[in-house]
């Protein structure tokens, strides 16, 4: 009986997600339009469209009266009736961003970290950030929870970040649990690459199935969305891709290992060297597209923004002569559409993805 009702409850959660999904990606939509986009039968759409409704979720939009047969209600999302607050831990600062349910960055602030910091001085930063959101809004019954992008490596599946590179005080932290306890509210941690990757997937729709995020700041890592959902690895910790090896007796990593791309990346860019840090890079990126022909590569991260066009430049030309037979193996080079905000606009989204989405969700686009 127990099994019955959690699959019941599953069933309707998930047709909830179905129709949430649809609803952020277009202004307005009716009851065929979800039925078209899900393979849901109308009845099921019905139930669903009530019981958001009823939530303040969706709201009727008025009603589109065809010359033949019946007027239909016209629906849309209530964008203000759900928040969550998104975290972008970096190695110097923490990012923090309010995002409506809809995906929209409402408030956007920076907080300097001290150097190598440690999990009591991130909760304090994070605790008095979180309350300077929420003390000049009312969202009450409206915050959904709080999402952390995190530097790696980390283990999604415990909330637990391991060894985190770079900082001598994050071995084997609890952060989530840690952070729950701390702030009062629900926590979802990732990895800041991943939390990025989802926020350009919300952007992109169901248009954005094998996609990258490369994000530049500080460090250099990779966040994957494959076959239109994140992914996050065997153990949780994909998205290192500035350790893997460019240089074979190269300089010393802070992983350990010598000439990665980070530290081969580093070295240029602290010598002045853009163009070369940029080449480094791009080596990289094709790397990537022949090992996992994706259809998307997405620049971000702070350090690569004070430096766009070069990068940019770098990656496409890279992109575009590097890689065999480029005319069939095509490939879209952009910047993040958010700016320094992706990652932690990211983590917030997966804060409502996990509460009123199904995450790696693509509707299809008619």
């Amino acid at each position: 009986m127990t099994r019955t009702t959690a699959d019941v409850t599953f069933l309707r959660d998930y047709n909830q997600a179905l129709v949430m999904a649809v609803g952020r990606t277009v202004p307005t939509f009716e009851r065929s339009t979800i039925v078209s986009d899900t393979g849901l039968t109308p009845q099921a759409v019905s139930k669903v469209i009530a019981r958001l409704t009823a939530d303040g979720l969706i709201r009727s939009a008025g009603v589109r009266r065809p010359r033949i047969g019946k007027p239909a209600v016209v629906y849309e999302l209530v964008p203000d009736s759900r928040y969550a607050i998104g975290a972008h831990v970096a190695r110097r600062t923490l990012r923090l961003v309010l995002v409506d349910l809809a995906g929209a960055v409402h408030h956007s602030a920076v907080h300097p970290l001290p150097g190598d910091f440690t999990p009591e001085q991130l909760l304090h930063t994070l605790h008095a950030g979180v309350g300077a959101i929420t003390a000049g809004r009312d969202l009450r019954g409206r915050l959904t929870g709080v999402g952390i992008g995190m530097i790696g490596p980390l283990d999604h599946e415990h909330g637990m970040v391991r060894d985190a590179h770079g900082l001598r005080h994050w071995h084997d932290v609890a952060l989530r649990e840690i952070a729950e306890a701390h702030l009062g509210l629900p926590v979802h941690l990732d990895k800041d690459v991943t939390a990025g990757v989802t926020a350009e997937a919300w952007r992109h729709g169901g248009t954005f199935g094998d996609a990258v995020l490369i994000m530049v700041e500080s460090g250099i890592g990779g966040g994957f969305w494959l076959g239109g959902t994140a992914h996050r690895g065997a153990h949780t910790n994909a998205g290192e891709f500035g350790h893997t090896v460019v240089e074979l007796d190269g300089p010393l990593c802070v992983c350990g290992r010598h000439g990665c791309l980070e530290i081969v990346h580093n070295r240029a860019a602290e010598a002045g060297d853009i163009a070369r840090a940029a080449r480094v890079l791009a080596v990289g990126v094709v790397n990537l597209l022949q090992t996992l022909d994706l259809a998307h590569v997405v620049l971000a991260g702070a350090d690569l923004l004070r430096h766009p066009r070069p990068y940019l430049a770098a990656v496409e030309q890279a992109v575009h002569t590097d890689v065999p037979r480029a005319d069939w193996l095509t490939t879209d080079v952009t910047l993040s559409s958010l700016g320094a905000d992706v990652i932690a606009a990211g983590a917030a989204m997966q804060v409502l993805d996990k509460q009123y989405g199904v995450p790696g969700l693509a509707p299809r686009q008619g």
